[in-house]
């Protein structure tokens, strides 16, 4: 795959040279999310039977837990950083269960907007129980991980987590519009990254440093380090919706295109082909636009720039997460960067 060659030479720069042994990010944080999804389950607790299935539904345990796991991960560094505890504190393992639980909602969220049909390799709540139940559910798990923020008791936690409820809201409505202006438009795309992706990782991010230690420098490194990941993340999703087979991606190839959308590689395309930028404010609703873009796409740099961009996003996150004590976590988190752009899924 095309971002595979192109990352391969750029990353081995900037493999973890400090002392630290090297950790595997998710053997580091799998302590820390054992029973994650006994846990939510938990919270989800509800008499009616149909409800319980399809809140249980993505939380079977096969999920990659990427979040909940960076957040522990944070949670423990900034502890190191502050005051050398090795303990993640409860209220911020609470964290990460939260954040999987506002992810997921906004996951049965999207599915119903776009009228998906399949995610992580099966098929979508709404296409099994129709797109009203699905919307309820996704409600239902919101209003789920509200409670668990409340009991947290921390009005600052409260105004942090909820800021990302609202950037989701946001971010779908930027996602239905377009500009005319180019520059204008790279804006708004990656304006939406951040709130459809990053924001939850930032502030998740956040608010374990602020249970953690009281520096507002390591709060703005733990949400730096967060947003540049997140927007690092969801660039390479971006690539892989082009390079990547839908067996393998666990949902279809080109289904940005198909919802109208102009991410990161069509972006890009579009300065070597012009002949685009009718397409792109029309949302590739005429027969035969998505065939033609995909074809403009892989004709051009579209994928290799959008990689190069996901690089430098992931480079300032290690720059960030750098200004901390050294620690396994610390480290862990510089990889974490790595396997962002090496993912393949």
């Amino acid at each position: 795959r095309f971002h595979h060659t192109s990352t391969s030479h750029f990353c081995s720069c900037s493999k973890t040279v400090s002392d630290e042994k090297y950790q595997d990010p998710f053997q580091l944080g799998r302590k820390d999310l054992k029973n994650l999804y006994e846990d939510i389950k938990k919270e989800l607790l509800v008499s009616a039977a149909e409800l319980k299935e399809m809140c249980d539904y993505y939380f079977d345990g096969k999920g990659k837990a990427f979040r909940p796991m960076i957040v522990v991960l944070m949670a423990r560094a900034c502890n190191i950083h502050h005051n050398n505890s090795k303990e993640v504190q409860a209220s911020q393992r609470s964290v990460a269960i939260i954040a999987e639980m506002i992810h997921t909602a906004s996951l049965v969220h999207d599915d119903v907007i776009d009228d998906a049909n399949s995610r992580r390799g099966k098929r979508t709540l709404n296409q099994i129980w129709g797109e009203r139940k699905a919307v309820l559910a996704g409600d239902f798990i919101l209003s789920a991980a509200s409670v668990a923020l409340a009991r947290i008791g921390n009005t600052t936690i409260i105004s942090v987590l909820t800021q990302v409820i609202e950037d989701l809201v946001r971010g779908e409505f930027l996602q239905l519009g377009s500009k005319e202006n180019e520059n204008e438009r790279f804006a708004h795309y990656l304006e939406k990254t951040f709130k459809k992706t990053a924001s939850l990782i930032a502030n998740s991010c956040k608010a374990v440093s602020i249970l953690g230690c009281p520096d507002p420098k390591v709060h703005e490194i733990a949400y730096q380090y967060g947003k540049n990941v997140g927007i690092a993340f969801q660039l390479i999703d971006d690539v892989l919706d082009f390079t990547s087979c839908a067996d393998h991606l666990g949902k279809p190839t080109a289904a940005d295109l198909k919802l109208g959308l102009a991410t990161g590689p069509v972006l890009f395309a579009c300065r070597q082909f012009p002949e685009m930028n009718a397409m792109i404010m029309r949302r590739f609703s005429k027969p035969g636009d998505v065939e033609r873009a995909w074809k403009y796409v892989l004709q051009s740099d579209g994928v290799q720039q959008t990689t190069y961009l996901a690089q430098r996003y992931c480079h300032a996150a290690t720059r960030e997460i750098r200004k901390l004590r050294p620690s396994p976590e610390r480290e862990a988190l510089v990889h974490l960067t790595e396997m962002v752009l090496l993912r393949d899924k």
